[in-house]
């Protein structure tokens, strides 16, 4: 089945006329999407906890910022952009209450609607409109009329317009301007999951501390070590970014290039091939999620040994001396 893609001129912003959008969350992108929408010409309330630094912003940005019930009850098409763990329970005791017929749900992300820790009515729609950056890009390239690519998801169409509204939304924020790609909530859910685990977050973090690792029991001074396994990362995650694999390896040197080529593939074995199978069925079939869910049930006990562990890690000792010599980082 080929994409689907949406633009500019498959969004009418006019279906958002008269209605009242409620952002729930001033973090990065319920801030970035809140201005956005706002220079669009929407209507836009803002819900935030008084006393967080996020509301601070919040004010210091213009807003007259709302309790989430009263942003809910005010307004047609609510927004959650809170962390994944507490949507659910900020959605029942505050949301859910306020919601009638003719509603929308706005997420951004589908892990609560997917795994079923929001249950919306049936006389709402839900759908997602997922921005393919961070906060603070998607401000950006609004304010520079290019738009950052996004997704839409339509889980329930009880208007018959969901599609018509979300994007909508989409063009609010510029998201048509680059290109909004059709998906659903299972999809993008899960494929954002799994790649957070075994590359993004969890493979790449591992892989860092494994070759440090083997330089410093080899002998190798761990400046050094922390200089070739990490600090340079960057140099090539850059070039993967802007001009793909293929574009990296143009970009580096032939001897890099070869041993990329020649060598990758001893790190990525077809056993890690099939521990990343297994990861993703543990996406798909909701024991990750139930597990994250336990996890914030009984005070991440888990969660927090281990960070406490893993910040004791001669990597962290080590990189946090050698920043320190790098002033420019302090503006990142």
């Amino acid at each position: 089945m080929p994409t689907k893609m949406y633009y500019d001129e498959d969004a009418d912003i006019s279906y958002l006329d008269g209605k009242t959008i409620a952002i729930v969350g001033y973090g990065i992108q319920g801030g970035a999407q809140a201005l956005c929408l706002r220079d669009s010409g929407c209507n836009v309330l803002v819900a935030e906890l008084e006393g967080t630094p996020n509301y601070e912003r919040a004010v210091a940005d213009g807003w007259d910022v709302l309790t989430t019930e009263e942003a809910a009850s005010r307004a047609d098409i609510v927004q959650i952009l809170t962390q994944d763990h507490v949507q659910a329970k900020v959605y029942q005791d505050t949301i859910a209450p306020n919601l009638v017929a003719g509603n929308a749900l706005v997420f951004s992300h589908g892990f609560n609607i997917h795994y079923g820790q929001i249950v919306p009515p049936h006389d709402v729609d839900v759908f997602m409109i997922a921005p393919k950056g961070p906060g603070a890009l998607v401000r950006e390239c609004y304010l520079t009329d290019i738009g950052v690519p996004s997704l839409v998801a339509i889980f329930q169409d009880a208007t018959g317009n969901a599609m018509q509204l979300a994007l909508a939304y989409a063009k609010a924020i510029k998201g048509t301007k680059a290109g909004v790609i059709e998906t659903t909530f299972a999809e993008e859910t899960e494929t954002d999951l799994f790649g957070e685990q075994a590359v993004l977050c969890g493979g790449v973090s591992e892989l860092i501390k494994a070759g440090f690792d083997t330089l410093v029991e080899a002998g190798y001074q761990p400046e050094i070590a922390y200089f070739e396994c990490l600090h340079e990362l960057k140099l090539i995650m850059d070039l993967i970014y802007k001009k793909g694999i293929s574009g990296m390896r143009s970009g580096v040197s032939d001897t890099a290039t070869y041993g990329d080529i020649t060598r990758g593939k001893r790190i990525i074995t077809d056993e890690t091939r099939a521990e990343m199978r297994k990861m993703l069925a543990e996406v798909q079939d909701g024991s990750f999620a139930k597990e994250w869910s336990l996890e914030n049930q009984t005070g991440r006990p888990v969660y927090n040994a281990v960070m406490r562990q893993e910040s004791q890690h001669l990597i962290e000792e080590v990189g946090e001396k050698l920043r320190a010599m790098m002033p420019w980082l302090e503006d990142d």
